[in-house]
């Protein structure tokens, strides 16, 4: 079994690193708090810190950056980890696998694939794009093994407050409530299982057709919120949803006196019209689906309600 460094423990890195470990590989988990799931090597370190890192990546297989700052502070703090993440790869032969993000593409018309342009003009997308472009200019020099994987929204267990179908909706539908949503609950959009994320991860990590370029992560057929929420409902038994949608005007105030709704702005677009991700390059290229959404959402359903945290049916 290989050795498997993980920087950050949120809700892919957690369910990476208990996949990892499940596979009975040597598994550890980089945090500054020092924080992770049972069963793991669990270090607290700064991840920009690149003599640290290249001290604890020694002797591994693979080196995952799972790491999600706050959104405010991208353009300030994903630098100096990339250059770390990218140095310690370089100096010790670990696979470079990096979780990455849709920003770069900017706003688009149709399915997005690996093909299209990173021609971004946020400062988030941007940040993503220099990201990709120096391990790929790294790669290409034969430097290091990269690869970016990118998904869409996240959704299944695990999934939190980081979610757009975490605590802001799971808990209200089914106690029947009301949900408020940032934008308009009708447009198709592509939601990425959270378990299928991890299931990417760890093969493109051990998969040599997997480095020297970005993939998207296998990804069901884009559908609104408010269809997904009614699917999520029925299996639950729940009432039908019930959203109403925060004004463009409600929503621009919120970023007065929010850091994240403020940074919500510039994404927003990923909400006003279809956003739909083509994985089928993934899919072909390694033989896996995505998991099917209803069976993804009894999964979910079953973690929301292990939490005994959001009501059952009677």
């Amino acid at each position: 079994m290989g050795k498997h460094v993980i920087v950050g423990a949120g809700q892919v890195g957690h369910r990476l690193a208990e996949l990892l470990s499940a596979q009975e590989h040597e598994v550890v988990v980089v945090t500054r708090s020092g924080s992770g799931p049972e069963g793991v090597t669990k270090v607290a370190a700064s991840a920009a810190d690149r003599d640290r890192l290249t001290e604890i990546t020694k002797g591994a297989d693979t080196l995952y950056n799972c790491m999600n700052p706050r959104y405010h502070r991208w353009a300030l703090d994903w630098p100096p980890v990339a250059a770390a993440l990218l140095a310690t790869a370089e100096t010790t032969g670990a696979v470079l696998v990096t979780l990455g993000c849709l920003y770069g593409y900017g706003p688009v018309d149709g399915p997005m694939t690996e093909d299209l342009p990173l021609a971004a003009t946020g400062v988030k997308g941007r940040v993503r794009t220099t990201m990709w472009a120096d391990a790929l200019a790294a790669q290409r020099a034969g430097r290091v093994r990269a690869t970016e994987l990118r998904g869409s929204d996240y959704f299944g267990p695990g999934a939190g407050d980081q979610s757009y179908l975490g605590d802001r909706l799971v808990p209200a539908l089914l106690a029947g409530r009301r949900v408020s949503f940032l934008s308009d609950p009708d447009v198709p959009h592509a939601w990425t299982y959270l378990p299928d994320v991890a299931r990417a991860l760890a093969i493109a990590a051990v998969d040599e057709r997997a480095w020297g370029r970005a993939w998207h992560i296998p990804t069901g057929p884009a559908v609104s919120a408010r269809a997904f929420a009614e699917r999520l409902c029925a299996i639950a038994d729940a009432p039908g949803p019930r959203f109403a949608q925060v004004p463009r005007w409600a929503f621009n105030a919120m970023g007065l006196v929010s850091p994240m709704m403020r940074e919500l702005r510039e994404t927003r677009y990923q909400f006003d019209r279809p956003y739909v991700l083509d994985s089928s390059a993934f899919e072909t290229t390694f033989g896996v689906a995505p998991t099917p959404l209803d069976a993804a959402l009894e999964e979910t359903l079953a973690w929301w309600r292990s939490r005994d945290t959001v009501p059952r049916p009677a």
